[in-house]
Parts: structure tokens; sequence; C-alpha cells
């Protein structure tokens, strides 16, 4: 417990309640799924610039995805698999809390608004098939990227800032595994409402600001699918969508539950849960998704395993 007027310069995180035999069964569970996600990633994103047969924009949003995925749990899962090999709570400086949780909600942000992008892509591609490549020009691509990274920085910068303007002298302990927004408010010992109201408008501002073309674009996909008349022609064009529309439903499912609410301090051990999803679970998941239910992705890796195969003989 700090003093009455001092504020925390340094924080502790709790991590995960339990004995050390249940820490070192997390530590590999969360250490497996952290290679996993690397791997899986850092292979798309490879086949993506290497394999010409994936040089759509389609492919070129989904490296862009992989990247971000990579980027994301690399800034929370480190640090949590630190703390689960030291005994007691794992303390960090109040400059890395304030860069862990900016790039978290940064990438998340970039990542959503990727999200958007992709789902007007596969609009394009199904309901404009004919105008595809003009619409969707390098050029465009491009731009949709750049925009999406850097509104994905910059509109992070005042939540953030807001954050670490309260004075924290409840306590310097995170009841998380990550410096974790709502876990800080808790610790202020000012009024926080307007604030958190504030950042929650925000929320919405970005996840229905992405979530609404996407809904839009499958509404106009699902219907323009369904008046294809043969079966086969139905399975091929919604198959293009599926990995898309999958990701979506994990990545806004575990964000609107995590972000999208008035009240930001709500019980350590929800946002701990959901915070797995997001931060291990959804991008552990990703490159299976995106693989597993791609017959170009499929093929590409099999080629470049071939590949690898023969160069090892010779």
């Amino acid at each position: 417990m700090l003093g009455n007027y001092s504020s925390a310069t340094e924080f502790y995180l709790l991590g995960f309640p339990g004995s050390e035999e249940l820490h070192h069964i997390l530590f590999a569970t969360f250490f497996f799924f952290y290679l996993v996600t690397l791997m899986g990633n850092t292979v798309i994103i490879v086949i993506v610039c290497v394999d010409k047969r994936l040089q759509s924009p389609m492919y070129f949003f989904l490296g862009h995805l992989s990247v971000l995925e990579n980027l994301v749990t690399t800034v929370t899962v480190p640090v949590m698999l630190w703390g689960l090999l030291l005994p007691g709570m794992q303390r960090i400086s109040l400059t890395a809390c304030i860069a862990q949780l900016f790039l978290y909600l940064a990438l998340g942000t970039t990542e959503f608004s990727l999200l958007g992008a992709m789902a007007v892509d596969r609009y394009v591609a199904v309901c404009n098939p004919l105008r595809y490549n003009i619409i969707m020009s390098s050029r465009t691509c491009y731009f949709v990227v750049i925009v999406s990274w850097v509104f994905g920085f910059l509109f992070q910068v005042w939540p953030v800032y807001a954050t670490f303007q309260f004075t924290f002298c409840k306590s310097n302990v995170v009841n998380n595994f990550f410096c974790d927004r709502g876990q800080l408010l808790k610790l202020a010992c000012d009024d926080t409402l307007f604030t958190e109201f504030i950042l929650f408008l925000m929320a919405v501002f970005v996840l229905f600001g992405s979530l609404i073309p996407t809904i839009v674009s499958y509404t106009y996909i699902i219907s323009t699918i369904l008046k294809i008349p043969s079966a086969s022609g139905r399975k091929k064009a919604f198959s293009t969508c599926a990995s898309h529309f999958t990701c979506v439903v994990i990545g806004y499912g575990s964000c609107l539950f995590l972000y999208v609410k008035p009240k930001q301090t709500q019980a350590a051990d929800y946002n701990r849960v959901v915070s797995l999803m997001v931060a291990v679970v959804t991008p552990f998941l990703n490159p299976f998704i995106f693989t597993l239910r791609n017959d170009k992705v499929i093929e590409a890796l099999r080629d470049g395993v071939k590949h690898c195969c023969q160069l090892f003989r010779n």
C-alpha cells in the first residue's frame, strides 16, 4: 500500500493464483501456444511474400494480420511466462507498463481496422468480381494498410495518456498478468468515472466502426451467394470468406466482452480470462483458421515443404 499522496513508480503483476506446480503447468501450456503462434504466423508471412499464387489483396492483408498477431502476443506473453517462473509477483516499471499497454491497445486497434478492410475486400471479390482488380489495386491495398497502422497507433495515444494521469495511491499491485487498463484504474485514488465513459465511447467507435462495414459486407455477400444456382458455386464462393468470418467472430467476440462496457474496472478473474482469449488463444488459432480452410495456402505450404525437402536432400 502506498502513501495517500504518492503515485506508483512501478507496479507488481499478480499474474495467476495457484501453486508452483500449477504455474509450471501454465508455463508449459502458454509457452507451447506462444511458439506455435510465432511459427504459424511467420510461415504465413513467408509464403505470402514468396509464393506468386498468393500475390492478391486478400493474402496481402492476411500477411499484415499475421504480423499483428505475432506482435500482440509478443507484447504480453513473454512477460506472463517470466512471471510464471518467478516466485511471488513480477515487478514492472511505470515506463514499461505504459509501453506495454500502449502497444497492446494500438496493435489491437490496427488489427480491427484491418479486419474491417478484409471484409470489404471479400465483398468486392464476391459481389463485384469483374471490377475487383480495379477497385482493390496495389495502391489501394497499400493505402488501406498504412492508414490502419497509423490510425491504430495515433488513436490510442490519448486513452493511454489519460489512464496514467491518475494518481495510483491505493496500491501498486495489478491483478492481471499484464498492465491491464481496467485493473490499473482500480488503483487510482481519483474519480475515474468520466474517463471510463470516454474510454467506453472510444472502444465502441473502434469496434463498431470496423464491425458495421463487416456486417454490411457479409449481408451482401450472403445475399449474393444464395443467388448462385449451383451448390458447388455457393460452396466455392463461401470458402473464400469462411476463414475471415471465423476470425471476425472470435476476435470481435472476445474484445466486445473485454472493452465495450461502461465500467472498465470489473472483476479481475473475468478480465484475466478474456485477456487470455485476446492475447493467447486467438493468435494461436488464426494460423490454423487461415490455412486449414484455404486450398491455396495449403497448396503453397505443400509445395514449400517439398522444396525444402529437395534442398536438404541435395
